[in-house]
């Protein structure tokens, strides 16, 4: 199957649609892949027509319980630079070989430890079957991977890089620009905590939303609510 087919495939299966982050780390009581896995089975039967996924282990677990595109990401701390997601071939080598349809690399203009973004998409589309997801964090950012062969693209990084605004909130004027601008699918991510602002997003031309802390972490959604309390 040609990479525009493959796209083809994934975006109708998504469309539209809502696909749930299922990741925790280990300072979190849901650690583990098989927490990560029965998540993800209860975001699917909610309605979520994906699955986000961080690390080969938690990815593949989702892979034997879930039949629905899978985004795969590995977060790996490297020193004198930001950039976690996805960095390196061998990272994401290891996502498309756990199951993963499509992975997520960091795509902003950090400086990265190992290929520059350009680079690493055309290894990634040459050593795997997978569809690459460029996590951008600024309009620039977005054409610049476009250009550099990224399939899509999403806004998960706007707030979280030192030159983008924090936003209590999702960036959709980011999501606008994009869908309104660029030929390229765009996904809405980061910091989406309410229904409406999901509905937004896809009224602004996103071609799907990627929601996680407010269905995924129990702690946030618990701390919302206490500090609605305390006001």
């Amino acid at each position: 199957m040609s990479r525009t087919e493959k796209l083809s495939k994934f975006i109708s299966k998504v469309k539209g649609e809502l696909i749930v982050s299922c990741q925790a780390t280990q300072q979190e009581a849901l650690f583990g892949a098989d927490i990560m896995a029965k998540m993800a089975i209860s975001a699917i039967r909610g309605g979520a027509k994906g699955i986000r996924a961080n690390t080969p282990v938690d990815v593949k677990a989702i892979r034997e319980a879930v039949d629905v595109p899978i985004i795969g990401l590995y977060k790996v701390v490297f020193p004198g630079t930001p950039v976690i997601i996805t960095a390196t071939i061998a990272h994401a080598l290891a996502i498309a070989d756990a199951g993963a349809d499509v992975i997520a690399i960091d795509a902003t203009f950090r400086p990265h430890p190992e290929d520059e973004v350009p680079e690493l998409i055309r290894k990634i589309h040459e050593q795997t079957d997978c569809l690459v997801m460029a996590d951008i964090s600024t309009f620039g950012e977005a054409e610049a991977a476009m250009i550099s062969g990224a399939d899509v693209v999403s806004t998960t990084l706007s707030g979280y890089t030192d030159y983008t605004p924090k936003l209590d909130g999702p960036d959709l004027y980011l999501v606008k620009e994009i869908a309104s601008k660029l030929p390229v699918p765009v996904f809405a991510e980061g910091r989406y905590h309410y229904p409406h602002e999901v509905a937004k997003a896809l009224e602004y031309g996103a071609t799907a939303v990627i929601v996680g802390g407010a269905v995924t972490r129990p702690k946030e959604i618990t701390e919302r609510f206490v500090r609605a309390i305390h006001k």
